[in-house]
């Protein structure tokens, strides 16, 4: 049976990017809203890959504001977002905003006065066609704890009581699978719906907000929750994108096997790798002798994770788990891989060398848990 590939997301697609934000502002904040606003443009129109943005009021509440921005593809945004200069340069209109709402969409179609509709024809900018999932969002953050306390927050993070999964009729946390590397923790979450609100519905469950205090003593980088700022400030460094999602065009297998491969990439190369294991992904997708029956790749700077559903043993064939199947794949694997920082280095060449990088890129599971109605 032939297979085809089923991109949900991406990042690597190339087509223009719109980014819309709803703002809903305090009563009496709008001068300091926009004189922070200003402040925020100026700087945004030097990134390298914005084109332009807008700022709208509604003429219905004047309270709430839209912003809108437009980017060359995904990623010079997904870098501009991610970054310390943006987490300094919005910070002032954090005091403004009783609430936000971002929501990112890449352009499939548009229409101009003096032509006609433009599809996805390459070098317009345009997504090629429109991309096919099962109604799920995936996201994940990472984050590192003291060495030493590993066993107490694996403690913590396996043992709680589960939050309500749905959030109302259309949404609810569908899966939340949690590894752990060294210190670093990986908390990826599968949300049918709107992602936001389950993440705002999440966070307020008494049950996860006894974990998040529960695991505070133990992270590197201290927050304090219950500042506003200092939670948001928090959750932007912690958050791991999702770069593309991909899997085979065919019925879902009874019986697969989650795991979440860690490659910590050469300084400045992190994207490159995403890059390259998204492409290794798309061709699995699509290959019948594929173990990988769907795979979520999640980058930020030079931390790589790469989340894959499997059938069968996950060292039954290393070069496909891996992602690294066909000539030439593991020579390019290892060029961008740093190897010292996962203790496995050398040439990729050999057999026993392949199943010493699975088994050490290969993150401890913690907890995967399923909601009930899934």
């Amino acid at each position: 049976m032939t297979k085809s590939a089923r991109i949900a997301q991406s990042a690597f697609d190339g087509s223009r990017l719109r980014v819309i934000l709803l703002l809903d502002l305090y009563e009496g904040a709008q001068e300091q809203f926009l004189d922070a606003y200003e402040h925020m443009r100026n700087k945004v129109a030097s990134v390298p890959g914005h084109i332009s943005d807008q700022l709208c009021q509604s003429i219905e509440n004047p309270s709430q504001w839209l912003i809108t921005s437009e980017w060359e593809s995904a990623l010079p945004f997904l870098a501009w977002v991610n970054s310390e200069e943006h987490i300094s340069i919005v910070r002032p209109m954090h005091s403004c905003v009783r609430d936000t709402r971002s929501m990112r969409y890449s352009v499939l179609r548009e229409t101009h006065p003096e032509r006609p509709a433009a599809s996805g024809d390459a070098g317009t900018g345009l997504q090629s066609e429109a991309r096919v999932g099962v109604g799920l969002t995936r996201h994940a953050l990472t984050f590192t704890v003291k060495p030493g306390t590993e066993s107490k927050v694996v403690d913590i993070l396996a043992n709680y009581e589960a939050p309500e999964t749905r959030i109302n009729g259309t949404t609810r946390l569908h899966r939340t699978s949690l590894f752990m590397h060294g210190n670093r923790v990986v908390r990826a979450v599968e949300v049918e719906g709107d992602l936001l609100a389950t993440l705002c519905h999440v966070a307020g469950q008494p049950q996860v907000q006894a974990v998040e205090e529960a695991i505070d003593p133990y992270l590197e980088q201290d927050r304090d929750l219950s500042d506003a700022d200092s939670a948001r400030v928090f959750f932007t460094r912690a958050a791991l994108p999702a770069m593309q999602h991909v899997a085979a065009g065919l019925p879902q297998p009874d019986h697969l096997r989650r795991h979440m491969l860690y490659y910590p990439a050469v300084a400045g190369r992190g994207l490159e790798l995403a890059r390259f294991l998204a492409h290794q992904d798309e061709a699995a997708a699509s290959d019948p002798d594929s173990p990988v029956y769907a795979s979520t790749v999640f980058q930020r700077d030079d931390i790589v994770t790469r989340m894959i559903d499997i059938t069968g043993e996950l060292d039954l064939d290393p070069l496909s788990a891996l992602g690294i199947k066909g000539p030439g794949k593991a020579a390019e694997l290892e060029r961008l891989l740093d190897g010292a920082a996962i203790g496995v280095e050398g040439s990729l060449d050999s057999e026993r060398t392949l199943h010493r990088l699975l088994a050490h890129a290969d993150m401890m599971p913690v907890t995967d848990r399923v909601s009930a109605d899934s």
